[in-house]
């Protein structure tokens, strides 16, 4: 059946604002929350840092750093990454430094810490934890990424309550957090957080929003007050220039790399359509059969969360594996399923050929079949006959005018890729 498959390379056209001074608009945004006011000589100003790989950030947090220091402040990068770096200050800094954050790089001090206390309690007595790098702080600046999150929907997400609760709230606040089920997640992010807002000297936010071609879209100063309502707005905005797949019906998805710089899940549910928590009713799309990842990106250092989502794998990802890393996300999270290892074979070909198998009732000619590089760039694609068919003529989608065999090189490798 390999042999009759033939797809098309496609590329989709997206929503594409783009901010070209990074730091001039960094510089004109930290302006609005008016820090001269709120910052004096000699204090120490923390600034978040988290785990993910958000671009532009060494030049953002570049600028915040130059910019407390004209205030006479001493600026310190404060990891905020929960129970990420496996929840221990040395695991957060070899995580901080591979994404270029380092004293060297951005004339601030790191500083990476997994111990944490209660600084106070939500109207129902919910301990709320702060790591105490962040408590040694006389000022907070929050910065990071916004964007829908993986696990659950609510008027704020990903973005800089998130980092408030779960990134400052270290490894006990993370669990904590975790541990009441994708349910109660939203009510409890903008309780805990209104709570940390009142007790934590937060001076402000810049928010950053990236669109489907991975490129600052927007910064955004958030203010203290009525920071939630803004960061809601935000979001909303952030949705909407989100990628997608080109079509809701796929019968084999190859992703060629999962990773942590990809998606906190490894694999973005929100693209596959599968979230793999108990209790919880899956999306309604995109309707996909298969999901194949043949790797796992260097960027993760060895955390496969969201393997789980995947129904065939290769031993190379498999054997990139550490596991303590991995299984300490997922149990945090509490969602076990997805650190659970699928199906897994020796090659690539091998793996291809067990997918299609198990579609052997789908003739060849009308496998639908999508070849994608990892599921946070979606710009460009591979698709199988029938899906090019459907797509012919539609004004953001370009398709190549001949469609390519899928084959495989000596080392039984698919010999196409984005």
């Amino acid at each position: 059946m390999v042999e009759l498959v033939k797809l098309y390379r496609l590329t989709q056209n997206f929503s594409r604002p783009q901010i070209k001074d990074i730091s001039g608009k960094t510089a004109q945004e930290l302006a609005v929350l008016s820090l001269n006011k709120k910052i004096q000589p000699g204090q120490k100003i923390g600034i978040t840092v988290g785990s993910r790989g958000i671009q532009n950030l060494i030049p953002i947090l570049q600028t915040a750093v130059n910019y407390i220091k004209t205030l006479g402040a001493t600026p310190y990068l404060i990891a905020a990454m929960g129970s990420h770096g496996g929840g221990t200050a040395q695991g957060q800094k070899d995580l901080l430094d591979s994404l270029g954050i380092t004293e060297d790089t951005l004339g601030a001090e790191v500083v990476t810490c997994s111990d944490c206390e209660p600084i106070a309690h939500t109207p129902n007595g919910l301990p709320v934890f702060i790591v105490n790098s962040a408590l040694a702080m006389d000022g907070i600046l929050i910065i990071n990424r916004v964007k829908t999150h993986t696990s659950f929907k609510g008027i704020v997400e990903s973005g800089l309550i998130k980092k408030l609760v779960v990134g400052l709230g270290g490894p006990k606040g993370a669990k904590q957090f975790h541990g009441f089920g994708p349910g109660e997640l939203a009510r409890l992010l903008v309780e805990i957080g209104n709570v940390i807002l009142s007790k934590l000297p937060v001076l402000g936010g810049l928010a950053i929003i990236e669109s489907a071609y991975e490129e600052t879209a927007a910064i955004k100063a958030v203010t203290v007050q009525g920071m939630v309502k803004q960061e809601s707005d935000l979001l909303i905005y952030s949705k909407s220039l989100m990628s997608s797949l080109p079509v809701d019906d796929i019968d084999l998805l190859i992703i060629e790399e999962m990773g942590k710089n990809y998606s906190g899940t490894g694999i973005d549910t929100n693209i596959i359509g599968r979230a793999r928590i108990q209790g919880v009713i899956e999306p309604e799309k995109p309707k996909i059969k298969r999901i194949a990842v043949l790797d796992l990106s260097e960027e993760s250092h060895g955390n496969a969360t969201g393997i789980g989502m995947a129904d065939f794998v290769t031993k190379r990802l498999v054997d990139k594996i550490d596991r303590q890393t991995t299984y300490l996300n997922c149990l945090t999270s509490t969602f076990v399923t997805r650190a659970a290892i699928p199906m897994y074979f020796d090659t690539e070909k091998e793996l291809v050929e067990a997918a299609l198998y198990s579609l052997s009732g789908i003739s060849p000619e009308k496998l639908r079949i999508v070849i994608i590089p990892n599921t946070l760039f979606l710009t460009e694609c591979f698709v199988s006959e029938t899906i090019a068919a459907e797509l012919t003529g539609k004004a953001s989608i370009k398709l190549e005018t001949e469609p390519q065999t899928l084959t495989f090189d000596p080392d039984d490798n698919i010999n196409l890729r984005i």
